[in-house]
């Protein structure tokens, strides 16, 4: 088998040790040259308006691609036939896109989501049942950081087809927290006491606290409290207002009920 290799090598016009040199010189040189390039396109997105949860794909794609025609020209330099080996690529393309079905749908659904783009590196979104922070979408799959600090990688596929609630993407949200309260407090005096327990730093001042009664329960009357804050203030605004109705109730009287049970007796 070698020396058939041998002599097919020599009939090309090249020894063996020519081509082989040849080709390892190629294949130092085009390597260096993949780096250079690599690191020029990683300069590149750096410097573009591009989301930086992207960079990642477009890496991986330009990177596949240099190899691949580094990989075809080190063939040619061997004295390989370039249009054999692309034909018989092509039918093992075709046998492996098949195989793998769902790794090409994550890698369209990736260069969807660049192109669509309904979320940036650092927004806070919610995609199919799963919460979190992204901060990458890969070739595959796309990453969220927990809030509990759990990395949960998402394929791209099922986020092009799930439903993507972005929290960050318009800078500030509405909260809301439901109070109950006895049916003995009367209702202005428990609107206004929720009131001044809602009004406090980093809530948007040109939006109005809204305070109104919500539902009349089995065992109290519940209320409806909305605020709005910026994005990154939504947490500690809403712990700081949840901490301050239990005070503000205890200092005017207004009892929290939980659920009980009247009996009447007829004699």
């Amino acid at each position: 088998m070698w020396e058939t290799i041998k002599a097919w090598l020599t009939t090309q016009g090249l020894s063996l040790a020519t081509r082989v040199l040849v080709a390892v010189t190629i294949l130092v040189v085009g390597i260096l040259v993949c780096r250079v390039i690599t690191r020029i396109v990683n300069a590149a997105l750096k410097k573009s308006k591009m989301d930086p949860a992207a960079h990642a794909l477009i890496r991986s794609v330009i990177k596949t691609i240099l190899y691949v025609l580094l990989s075809l020209i080190v063939a040619s330099a061997l004295g390989l036939d370039i249009t054999g080996i692309v034909a018989l690529a092509s039918v093992l393309t075709l046998a492996i896109s098949l195989a793998l079905q769902d790794l090409l749908g994550n890698i369209i659904g990736g260069f969807t989501l660049l192109y669509t783009d309904p979320f940036d590196a650092g927004d806070f979104v919610e995609i199919a049942d799963q919460s979190g922070t992204v901060t990458e979408v890969g070739i595959a799959y796309t990453k969220l950081v927990t809030p509990d600090n759990k990395l949960v990688s998402i394929p791209n596929s099922a986020v092009v087809s799930a439903e993507i609630v972005n929290y960050s993407a318009l800078g500030s949200r509405r909260m809301e927290i439901i109070v109950s309260a006895s049916y003995n407090a009367p209702v202005p005096k428990v609107e206004a006491a929720l009131r001044e327990a809602a009004t406090v730093e980093n809530i948007l001042p040109e939006k109005d606290v809204y305070v109104s009664v919500s539902a009349y329960g089995d065992h109290a009357i519940s209320y409806a409290v909305r605020v709005w804050a910026k994005n990154e203030h939504y947490w500690p605004v809403h712990r700081l207002i949840t901490h301050r109705i239990k005070e503000v109730f205890d200092r005017e009287g207004i009892e929290m009920t939980y659920p009980h049970l009247n009996v009447h007796i007829d004699k």
